[in-house]
């Protein structure tokens, strides 16, 4: 077969070629959207434009330099913590059943090998020092039962070992619950507040069968992995288990926390107390342990001591490690130089001094002056007036015996005004009110004669569980169900008084067309209470300037061993400090500002194993951070709007923003909300975490008054049972009208002179609608912030 070649067609010379479509000196819209393809404007030359330039080798080079160096920082990072001369790692040990012997597990742990170094601070805290895996180890133990003892010893902890115990008893081995309700309160604390790294270990387990100790650690993982769904279960009895523990501990990827990282914090190993020459019941806190975190410590930073409040320091001093200095002491018998070292007391180093110019003041508020306010002089009408006032005389009717000093502070709402010279007026005033008083307490007197009280019971009582029942508490909770089922039903939806008008029982209130978009000044109407607290132009700005100085404070860094100096501290603080048994001492940098008094809007999600609803403005306990204090907040809705709708209850499964008082607080940071029961035991209700410190959030409470159509014409109803007065029609005309049907409406005018009006709406009414009227009002929490001291 042939191939030939096919012929293309060639234009000739007189061939017409189009010219290409002109637009000017620009691209049309259509060009530039076929080359851009959703493309965004670049600003500057990015990595990701410069390694499109790359070639596939340069690519894959530069991905092993960025490995190369992520694996130098951990593997520095690790080396950090594993030497001796950084602080040693701080093992929790938590137990999930209240009757787990501790002490034994503690000693368990200290006595797994000849090798190890163990020491005991005066504060309680185990150090134990493993050559075999060239690191140390502190070991905090906090008391079984004291919920606030323990969160504060895992928020300091670098590891959390949940441990639990096979009972004692071989009949109970199988039957004891592997987390009671301790453990279960306590880890879903921890959770809500941010864990560390974890460890769950199983201790006793020996005690069991050879052939039930794999089901029961089966059975401790299946009920653990509720919380900790990624951790394995250890045994912890042998050396081996010992050693295994401490081994995951030190080598396990450290979870880090920023609302505790970026705050320096110690855990007092020993603490003393020197008075001051110029007074004895004040003087000066002495402070050691490691400082921990990653931001360095400044001398001139306010501290917080949990429980005991804010103070200031006058000095910190390093000084070698005590603990280290024993451990080179054994290891090193044979130089001389070492052995000299190790017996003379540790050496301390006055590392930096307090400027008082640049430390922050402790005063948490601003204290208002009433005069700064604009003042007038009175005028002559003015005085004239206030002294015919004085020569006025009130007649009130008071009990009998009662002096004018007392009878001053009788509210004189029924009192007549009478004048200097009408005496006569007094006297007959006052017999006439004691023979009313007589003939009232001779009828008195005859009732009591006349009527007696007889007790019949037909069946015996239970004179013990009735002794136990408060009948007011009864009375009250039955009260404050009914009002939540009302409000669940109805919600916001308040009965019109009849007695009184209804623009005067609602005059702080106001209409608004739209909830979103209405205007509502944040500045108006404040209460004397804004203006004791703290305001920030920017709240979001100057938290994250705060955030990048600390990170370049000139202070001591993390890892030391160190002396804290804590100036002007109360005699009878320092012996509660001593009556502390087993409870971690926690001292923490401050953040500047966090001492200041502001308006804190915290998020809140309510605890699935708390069914109750919780009312607005209770009084609750919140943990927020390092800090806990108690407050009776307001809850508003979260949303993204400018106004926020008032909750006056916080239900179940359900997130709402509570607002209080309380000192400034620098968001991301953790808070767990309590309620006190009779029995003073804390229950988890709630939890969350900082939103803002922002003054200027409008809460709006609403108010709904409802009406029922009366007579129905197409668009044209006439409305009752919303107001009982003509002048309230008319004050509250203005207002838009809703029904619970979706229609739309204003009223038009008033009928008769009984509350009965004529509205318009824009579409057909059915009968069996409600016809509603919003009105709303903003509300402010009540100065209610109390901090928690140590009993």
């Amino acid at each position: 077969m042939n191939m030939m070649k096919q012929e293309t067609h060639r234009p000739g010379a007189l061939k017409q070629s189009n010219k290409k479509h002109k637009t000017g000196r620009h691209r049309s819209k259509s060009a530039i959207n076929n080359d851009l393809k959703g493309k965004q404007n670049i600003i500057g030359k990015s990595s990701k434009h410069f390694e499109k330039n790359l070639g596939r080798d340069a690519r894959r080079n530069r991905l092993l330099q960025f490995r190369k160096m992520k694996r130098e920082e951990i593997l520095a990072q690790k080396r950090n913590l594993s030497s001796f001369s950084s602080a040693p790692l701080l093992i929790c040990i938590i137990p999930l059943q209240s009757d787990t012997d501790v002490k034994n597990i503690l000693s368990v742990v200290t006595s797994m090998d000849k090798t190890t170094n163990v020491a005991t601070s005066p504060s309680g805290i185990a150090h134990i020092s493993v050559p075999r895996l060239k690191q140390r180890f502190s070991f905090i133990v906090p008391p079984i039962g004291d919920v606030l003892a323990t969160l504060d010893a895992a928020k300091v902890a670098t590891t959390i070992l949940f441990v639990t115990c096979v009972a004692t008893e071989a009949n109970n081995d199988m039957q004891r619950e592997v987390i009671d309700a301790w453990g279960k309160e306590i880890i879903t604390s921890c959770l809500a507040q941010g864990l560390s790294s974890t460890i769950v270990a199983v201790h006793n387990i020996q005690r069991l069968h050879i052939k039930k100790r794999q089901e029961y650690k089966q059975s401790v993982q299946r009920t653990i992995s509720k919380w900790l769904p990624e951790d394995k279960v250890f045994e912890l009895d042998t050396v081996a288990d010992c050693l295994n523990v401490l081994r995951r501990a030190g080598s396990q990827k450290q979870k880090s926390l920023f609302y505790k990282d970026i705050r320096p914090y110690l855990l007092a190993e020993e603490i003393s107390f020197e008075c001051e020459k110029e007074s004895l019941d004040f003087g000066t806190l002495m402070v050691s342990g490691y400082l921990r975190g990653t931001a360095p410590l400044s001398v001139n930073d306010l501290v917080h001591i949990p429980g005991f409040g804010n103070f200031k320091m006058s000095r910190i001093a390093i000084s070698r490690d005590p603990y280290l200095i024993e451990h080179e002491r054994k290891k090193c018998v044979s130089d001389d130089k070492m052995r000299t070292e190790s017996r003379n007391k540790v050496e301390k180093t006055v590392l930096m001094i307090a400027d008082p110019e640049k430390q922050e003041s402790l005063e948490s508020e601003y204290i208002p002056d009433p005069m700064d306010a604009e003042q007038t002089w009175p005028t002559k009408e003015e005085l004239a007036e206030a002294a015919s006032n004085r020569n006025r005389k009130i007649v009130k009717v008071v009990p009998k015996g009662t002096s004018e000093y007392q009878a001053a502070w009788i509210p004189d709402e029924d009192g007549e005004s009478l004048s200097v010279y009408s005496e006569n007026e007094l006297e007959d005033h006052m017999s006439v009110e004691e023979a009313r008083s007589e003939t009232a307490s001779s009828e008195n007197l005859q009732d009591d004669e006349q009527y007696e009280t007889i007790t019949i019971s037909e069946a015996p009582l239970d004179e013990c569980y009735d002794r136990d029942i408060d009948m007011f508490e009864e009375k009250q909770a039955m009260e404050n169900f009914k009002e939540e089922k009302m409000n669940a039903q109805f919600p916001d939806e308040v009965d019109t008084p009849q007695n009184i008008l209804a623009k005067t029982r609602f005059q702080k209130y106001r209409g608004l067309e739209s909830f979103r978009t209405s205007p509502w000044d944040p500045k108006e109407n404040l209460p004397f209470d804004y203006s004791r607290i703290i305001e920030f132009a920017d709240y979001d700005c100057r938290r994250k300037h705060i955030y990048k100085e600390r990170k370049d404070i000139d202070g001591v860094s993390p890892g030391c061993y160190i002396q804290v100096y804590i100036t002007r501290v109360n005699k009878e603080t320092f012996k509660t400090f001593a009556m502390i048994e087993n409870k971690p001492l926690v001292v923490v940098a401050l953040l500047p500002y966090e001492n200041k008094m502001s308006l804190l809007n915290i998020v809140l999600k309510h605890s699935s194993n708390y069914t109750q609803p919780i009312k607005s403005k209770e009084r609750l306990i919140f943990q927020c951070g390092f800090r806990r204090f108690t407050s009776c907040p307001i809850f508003s809705q979260h949303t993204n709007g400018v106004k926020h709708k008032y909750e006056r209850y916080f239900y179940p499964e359900s997130i709402v923003v509570a607002s209080m008082y309380a000192p400034v607080t620098f968001s991301p940071c953790p808070v767990l909300c309590y309620i006190e029961s009779k029995s003073g035991k804390l229950e988890l209700i709630a939890s969350g975490s900082v939103l803002s410190c922002n003054p200027n959030r409008i809460v709006l409470k609403r108010v709904v008054l409802s009406g029922h159509p009366y007579k129905v014409n197409k668009r044209s109803v006439v409305v009752r049972f919303m107001f009982f007065h003509r002048e309230d029609i008319e004050w509250f005309k203005p207002i838009q009208l809703r029904t619970k049907y979706g229609r739309r409406g204003h009223i038009k005018e008033p009928l008769g002179t009984h509350g009965h009006m004529k509205c318009i709406f824009n579409g057909q009414l059915k009968s069996q609608d409600t016809v509603l009227m919003n009105l709303y009002k903003r509300v402010f929490p009540k100065w209610t912030y109390e901090p928690i001291d140590y009993k």
